[in-house]
């Protein structure tokens, strides 16, 4: 196929970049290295079924492709509060952008929605039914409702213009190339317990997430585009093994050593108390769950981080 990868050169865009061409596939990755980094795609650079192109999604694109993987978005708090008008317009301006590109090419188009369309849930575990609880004008709302549109948008082009679309929820998901800056919890407590600083516990620590390893999400977000059964979507990505803050301190801790301690800050506006992903619809149309245990998966993570931070 000729994919597309909107923000491939990201976090998980530069993995399933790296994944599209071990298949085979002809890659584009696009992306306007606001949190993307060459540095994540540089290894592709001068292969043959590669190219890097810069380019905002908020501006239309020509190009002839099959297969849209549309990921364009900064994903952390930090980065996407730092300009959340821009953040938005990403979300938004982006997905009519990459729908109308695969309305002229008739294209198989893929969104990376995220599990931050269910807020701060009332329903645990999270289903693809649930409608979510959000704050629309929250700190947060950029990107919750952002790519609550995105989803809109999505589903519209489907039933009005017969488009080709998989929408996936993506629940947090952690690995090498994380930023080490991006404010997100695993990457703030390897980065400080590295460092050998204190680690940020914000509130008691006590509420939930769900930690899915970066090889596993790419496996799920490539068999949903590839499914032919007619299914398509919503549906969650995640791994469903759910911990407390305290309990992933205690995994980086004991994988990273030293004697940092846990500071307690307070809870961030809107933050969610619990995170967990039903995953039923991916088991039962993919055959897919994670398989990367999270001890195992903080092991491969630090051991990225202790090379790009140049730290013992």
């Amino acid at each position: 196929m000729r994919t597309l990868v909107t923000g491939g050169a990201g976090f998980l865009g530069s993995h399933l970049c790296d994944r599209l061409i071990a298949d085979g596939h002809e890659v584009l990755c696009v992306d306007n290295f606001f949190t993307g980094s060459r540095a994540n795609v540089a290894h592709l650079q001068g292969h043959p079924r590669f190219e890097l192109m810069r380019h905002d999604v908020c501006f239309p694109l020509y190009v002839e492709v099959d297969w849209i993987f549309n990921l364009a978005c900064p994903a952390s708090p930090v980065h996407y509060q730092h300009d959340p008008v821009q953040t938005t317009k990403t979300s938004v301006h982006g997905a009519i952008n990459m729908l109308g590109l695969a309305k002229r090419t008739r294209a198989r188009i893929f969104q990376a929605s995220t599990s931050e369309v269910y807020g701060d849930p009332e329903v645990h575990p999270q289903t693809e039914s649930y409608w979510g609880r959000v704050n629309p004008i929250g700190i947060r709302s950029c990107y919750d409702e952002g790519k609550r549109c995105a989803e809109t948008l999505f589903f519209d082009y489907y039933r009005q213009h017969k488009l080709d679309i998989r929408v996936a929820r993506i629940f947090n998901t952690y690995g090498p190339r994380m930023h080490p800056n991006d404010g997100r919890v695993v990457s703030n407590f390897i980065a400080q317990a590295l460092r050998g600083d204190d680690l940020t516990m914000y509130g008691d620590g006590l509420q939930t997430r769900s930690f899915c390893y970066v090889d596993d999400l790419i496996e799920g977000i490539v068999r949903f585009m590839a499914l032919d059964t007619g299914f398509v979507g919503p549906m969650n990505l995640g791994n469903p093994s759910e911990f407390t803050m305290l309990e992933l301190a205690e995994h980086v801790l004991r994988t990273v050593g030293g004697t940092s301690a846990l500071i307690h800050l307070p809870l961030p506006s809107d933050d969610p108390r619990q995170r967990k992903p039903d995953i039923s619809l991916a088991i039962e149309h993919l055959g897919w769950h994670a398989t990367v245990p999270l001890e195992e998966g903080i092991r491969r993570t630090v051991d990225d981080f202790r090379e790009r931070l140049k730290t013992p």
